[in-house]
């Protein structure tokens, strides 16, 4: 069934038509087939509205804007027309008028669109498009190549297409969230911007998370332990790269540059880093991978060389998320409640959209899950994935 779209104007209201019925004035469908008349029927604007209910075409912009201004008999007969007639107005024309299109903009960036393959990425589109639903929005998702990034601001964003915008602050360097920050529209980071530090966003203590990962590992023994981590154009690499830093300083550990792999936040990868480090003269006993996803990589890889987790090495990741649970052996790993930052995310813009104060960016504080694959032992309580959680806390303003 295709739509026809009215010419007019926003302001005009733009009209479209809905498919005939079975009680359409041609009779009907002849051998059970549509007509040309029921499929193609006119296109109605608003003037042609105004005149069927006997009234101006302002006021017939006004009942649609659902305006006060208009006498309850004259609404009551504009909305009768409507529903004889069977229309219905087009959303975007009158959104337009309204400068209010109940659409949010998701932003993936170059770094976060090479890094689709790890599942925290997945995770987090799914919990904010159900988020932005219960909140009566349409998403729309963009992920910007190198290439596509001049056009776009441009083309897209400052045409208002979106009543906020919502973007994975992953690549450091990315020039479109300057751009988004001097044009001053409702936004949120997915991650705070070690630059832009007044942004509003959501993130979880990346670097404190990683800090208890790895005091984790030493508390089992552990003096020798590699780090596999994302690229350091995103910030979440940078603060769980000093989180392990700073557990090993802690601990009295001398940092190693050996040990420190690139896994590009891709299994893939993570795989290629965890035989780099079992090729070492002193392969490391534990290792550290800042992502699920690099730390099933890295699995695959010990057992290629014939070894078993956590027997001849231990392992954690980071995200806690299926993954993890479900691994052979479970993996223990530091929990990021996706859920969570995708609902405090979607809440803070629109908050914003429709006004309503301030908006504070939240971190959510990052607790490490335990379970076989560090040969951990017991903790404080269980987790309902099976392991065993080491830490908790609530979720935080920031000022």
């Amino acid at each position: 069934m295709g739509w026809e779209r009215s010419q007019e104007t926003p302001e005009t209201g733009g009209w479209r038509t809905e498919p005939a019925t079975n009680g359409s004035q041609d009779g009907g469908r002849a051998g059970g087939r549509e007509s040309a008349r029921e499929r193609f029927q006119p296109v109605l604007t608003i003037e042609h509205i105004a005149t069927l209910a006997e009234v101006s075409r302002s006021t017939v912009s006004r009942v649609l804007n659902n305006h006060p201004s208009v006498r309850p008999t004259v609404r009551e007969r504009v909305l009768q027309v409507i529903r004889e007639q069977n229309y219905a107005p087009q959303a975007a024309a009158r959104s337009l008028a309204s400068s209010r299109t109940d659409t949010i903009g998701l932003l993936i960036p170059r770094s976060a669109a090479f890094s689709l393959a790890d599942p925290f990425i997945a995770s987090m589109i799914q919990a904010l498009f159900e988020a932005s639903a219960q909140q009566g929005y349409f998403v729309m998702l963009a992920m910007l190549t190198a290439d596509m990034e001049p056009g776009f601001y441009d083309r897209i964003l400052r045409g208002r297409h979106f009543d906020g915008v919502i973007m994975f602050s992953s690549d450091i360097d990315d020039p479109i969230l300057p751009l988004l920050i001097k044009d001053g529209g409702p936004m949120v980071l997915i991650g705070r911007h070690p630059y832009f530090l007044n942004v509003i966003s959501v993130d979880v203590e990346n670097r404190e998370g990683a800090r208890e990962a790895v005091a984790h590992l030493i508390a089992h023994g552990h003096r020798r332990i590699g780090l596999i981590n994302g690229q350091l154009e995103m910030e979440a690499a940078q603060a769980r790269r000093d989180g392990y830093k700073q557990a090993l300083l802690e601990s009295g550990i001398a940092i190693h540059a050996d040990l420190m792999v690139d896994g590009l936040f891709s299994e893939a990868a993570a795989y290629q880093a965890m035989l780099k480090l079992l090729d070492l003269p002193q392969p490391p006993t534990a290792v550290f991978a800042v992502s699920d996803g690099m730390a099933i990589g890295a699995l695959h890889a010990v057992r290629q060389r014939g070894l078993r987790v956590p027997h001849d090495i231990a392992l954690v990741g980071y995200d806690d998320g299926p993954l993890a649970a479900y691994a052979t052996p479970p993996l223990t790993s530091v929990h990021q409640p996706i859920r969570d930052m995708g609902a405090h995310a979607v809440r803070l813009l629109v908050e914003q959209i429709r006004g309503q104060g301030a908006a504070t960016s939240v971190r959510i504080p990052a607790h490490l899950v335990v379970r076989e694959s560090c040969g951990g032992g017991a903790a404080d309580s269980t987790s309902a994935k099976g392991g065993s959680v080491l830490a908790r806390g609530a979720p935080t303003p920031t000022p």
